[in-house]
């Protein structure tokens, strides 16, 4: 196995918020689906990551009981990790790097909410321990911030992260090169 699937954040605590009503892809469920079935179907590790905010008392704390997948998604089969992070990226506070190490992984395929976030966070340091990145923007989601909409704050992480931290990638740009049928 050399490459892995890292979802990130894909989750009910997202929903409970009242911003969800300006995410800018609500159904995020389906392409992280596509992107789930064709990791499996190439033999790729499949890595889920949830936020937590222990003792915050709102969405983010597993007191609440939203720490869990949106309902939409598949669910992980048997061997597929699920991490807890307290950090923007999937890294500092999990033992992804330990997993993906021992797995041999060299390059990861991440999508997951907040695009300009905790996805393109883990990018980055993804890149910088070394691994090649794959970007899938199509497969992330975010709101928008200030005067800036979503749709301008995709093209800003597209456009900092390409051919430098990550290559940029569509869900059916992954599953044309692949071949695997995922619909």
């Amino acid at each position: 196995m050399k490459r892995a699937l890292i979802v990130i954040d894909v989750q009910e605590s997202f929903r409970a918020l009242p911003s969800w009503e300006r995410i800018a892809n609500p159904k995020i469920a389906d392409p992280v689906n596509r992107l789930v079935r064709l990791a499996r179907a190439e033999g790729d590790q499949v890595i889920w990551v949830l936020h937590t905010e222990p003792g915050s008392g709102g969405a983010f704390d597993p007191e609440q009981g939203r720490i869990r997948l949106l309902e939409e998604l598949e669910r992980p089969a048997p061997g597929e990790p699920v991490l807890h992070k307290t950090a923007h990226n999937a890294f500092t506070t999990t033992r992804l790097q330990q997993l993906l190490t021992e797995a041999g992984v060299r390059e990861l395929v991440v999508c997951g909410i907040r695009t300009e976030q905790c996805v393109e966070t883990t990018a980055r340091v993804g890149s910088d321990l070394g691994y090649g990145v794959v970007f899938v923007t199509d497969a992330t989601t975010t709101h928008p911030i200030g005067a800036l909409s979503a749709e301008a704050i995709v093209e800003r992480t597209e456009a900092v992260l390409r051919d430098r931290f990550a290559r940029i990638a569509t869900v059916a740009e992954l599953e044309a090169e692949s071949g695997a049928s995922t619909a």
